[in-house]
């Protein structure tokens, strides 16, 4: 059933219905904007497809949250940027940037939505502005993506040489049988804090996720997060190329994104590298995707009251 068909209850209200960037006016909590990159990626991709897929996808849900007090997460400011045209190459690349900047300097918190994980460079960068010596990168990834070259495999090696301090990268479910030797060699020698799949059985994802903000945000920079969804399961994230049995579950990627929306050092968060053209028929993955959205806004409607002298939003539910 297409997310246009579903029922309509008054008592029942759905989640995605929210204003455009130009209907908004004064501050917003929580900016989403769409980088649909796809033609440099490893594996053929219709991950192009992905925003909209995601936005019909979230018409599935209630923006209620019991574990928020009983609250709804459209209760915050919400404002669709739409999506950046044709973001591929140096001029694609170069618009999705300055979009990205556009809704940083407008809202507490930008999502941006791929497309593949080629979508991190200008999202990061964007988010980042001249803050780039300062600020940390925390990748949710099964994968280092320090591959050379432009392609989904080379985000986090290209920050690396825009001026990315390597000691404030932190990776996150890096998993055997995914990576090389050589591509782990040049994690370690960047200075890159790696927490592989194995650990994270032991060890309580927001307790990771905490440890990982803190050495990504040590400089006092805006810390950008990278939920490649490929780090899941590939029985929870069959829409994405690159994603192996024994990923994060999708309990875990969710927690994930809820701990990073909470933390007020985070100024944004891409979600990348699902073809939505490719999921299964029950769409499991951009469903999950979309599930992503609604845990990052619960973490920041969980937020702690700011000041107006503090960023551009004065409140927080």
């Amino acid at each position: 059933m297409a997310a246009s068909a579903l029922p309509v209850d008054p008592l029942w209200p759905r989640a995605g219905s929210w204003p455009t960037a130009s209907e908004t006016v004064g501050p917003i909590d929580l900016a989403v904007l769409g980088i649909p990159t796809w033609r440099a990626s490893l594996s053929p991709t219709g991950a192009h497809a992905t925003p909209a897929a995601i936005r019909d996808a979230l018409r599935r849900y209630s923006p209620f949250a019991a574990s928020l007090d009983g609250r709804n997460v459209d209760e915050l400011v919400i404002a669709d940027f739409g999506d950046v045209p044709d973001p591929d190459g140096t001029e694609g690349e170069r618009r999705a940037s300055e979009r990205m900047t556009e809704a940083v300097a407008r809202s507490t918190l930008t999502i941006a939505i791929g497309g593949d994980n080629a979508a991190t460079v200008p999202a990061a960068l964007g988010s980042w502005g001249d803050s780039i010596s300062t600020a940390g990168l925390v990748t949710l990834d099964a994968h280092h993506d320090l591959r050379d070259g432009v392609s989904n495999g080379s985000p986090v090696r290209r920050l690396l040489e825009a001026g990315l301090d390597g000691r404030r990268v932190v990776q996150v479910g890096i998993a055997d049988f995914a990576n090389s030797k050589a591509y782990t060699d040049r994690a370690r020698e960047g200075g890159i804090t790696v927490v592989r799949r194995d650990e994270l059985h032991r060890r309580s994802m927001t307790d990771v996720i905490a440890t990982a903000l803190s050495i990504a945000g040590a400089a006092g920079g805006p810390i950008h997060v990278d939920i490649d969804v490929d780090v899941c399961d590939r029985s929870v994230a069959p829409a994405c190329p690159a994603s192996v049995p024994g990923g994060l579950a999708a309990h875990e990627v969710r927690e994930a994104a809820r701990a990073a929306g909470s933390d007020p050092r985070v100024r944004s968060i891409d979600i990348t590298e699902i073809d939505a053209l490719a999921d299964a028929p029950d769409g499991r993955t951009v469903r999950l995707a979309a599930l992503c959205v609604l845990e990052i806004a619960a973490g920041l409607a969980a937020r702690p009251p700011v000041s107006s002298a503090a960023g551009p939003t004065a409140t927080r539910l």
